[in-house]
């Protein structure tokens, strides 16, 4: 396998096939609405493009205390809660305080704020078509989805609830579905723990798959490329999936992105 810098990220290739990875502190910043020039939260592409029309997985940054105005988006997204607190609701809900680990979903043209507090407030965006817009209130429109808000206490686990417990640890990795079927190639997303010190390859039925470490530190293929929360990897060659290995102290948690089932080989 060989292993190598481009253009500020990892290359995992294998047989022609090319897995990117990305540590967090290789991403580039940018104002996720220009149009508010300071205040505006900072954005960083992982893949995809949010200018252009394909599907695009981003994180975003907010500042302590960061309340944004009732507003809509032209495209709908999905949430994962990377650390500190946030926020995300119609204006008149009382505050709800997402953690790390925590899902939500925003539907295209639905009256909202996003607020944020913490000192690092991080979370992992995805959308299906860009470009991500911000409009006003006057915008709104109802798509006819509404919206999710899962505390990570209330994420529905395929195995043990109380994995990560030091007592009562499962030894086998764990998924959550949050989105999708998972038949065929159908995209499809979940979350994925892993115990401390424990390795699992994943092997999925069609050719794309994504993940974002969401806590925990992720060592990547036989190089062991560290990835801590914020770092990603992606693959549109299902062969190309490398194994992941979790940190011997810490559990990990995973959002993953996958075209078709996964299938867990642990290790």
């Amino acid at each position: 396998m060989l292993a190598g810098l481009i253009f500020g990220f990892c290359l995992i290739a294998s047989a022609g096939a090319e897995t990117a990875i990305k540590p967090l502190s290789e991403v580039e910043w940018e104002a996720l609405n220009p149009a508010r020039g300071d205040q505006s939260p900072r954005a960083a592409t992982l893949w995809g493009d949010r200018a252009g029309t394909e599907a695009t997985g981003f994180l975003v940054r907010f500042a302590d205390g960061f309340s944004s105005p009732p507003h809509i988006h032209n495209v709908s997204y999905r949430g994962v809660v990377i650390s500190g607190l946030i926020h995300n609701d119609d204006p008149a809900a009382e505050k709800l305080w997402m953690p790390t680990g925590s899902y939500w979903t925003q539907p295209a043209g639905d009256v909202h704020i996003t607020a944020a507090r913490g000192t690092d407030n991080l979370a992992y965006i995805e959308i299906e078509s860009a470009p991500y817009l911000v409009r006003p209130p006057s915008s709104a429109f109802d798509n006819g989805e509404r919206p999710v808000n899962d505390l990570a206490s209330e994420i529905v686990w395929a195995g043990k609830p109380e994995f990560g417990s030091p007592s009562t640890a499962s030894a086998e990795p764990d998924l959550a579905a949050l989105w999708g079927e998972g038949g065929g190639e159908a995209l499809n997303g979940s979350l994925l723990r892993l115990p401390a010190g424990s390795g699992v390859r994943i092997d999925v039925a069609g050719p794309e798959l994504r993940a974002v470490v969401i806590e925990g530190r992720v060592y990547v293929g036989a190089a062991k490329t560290a990835l801590g929360p914020g770092g990603s990897i992606g693959t549109t060659d299902g062969d190309a999936v490398p194994e992941l290995s979790c940190h011997d102290e810490d559990a990990c948690l995973l959002y993953v992105r996958a075209s078709g089932g996964l299938k867990l080989t642990t290790r």
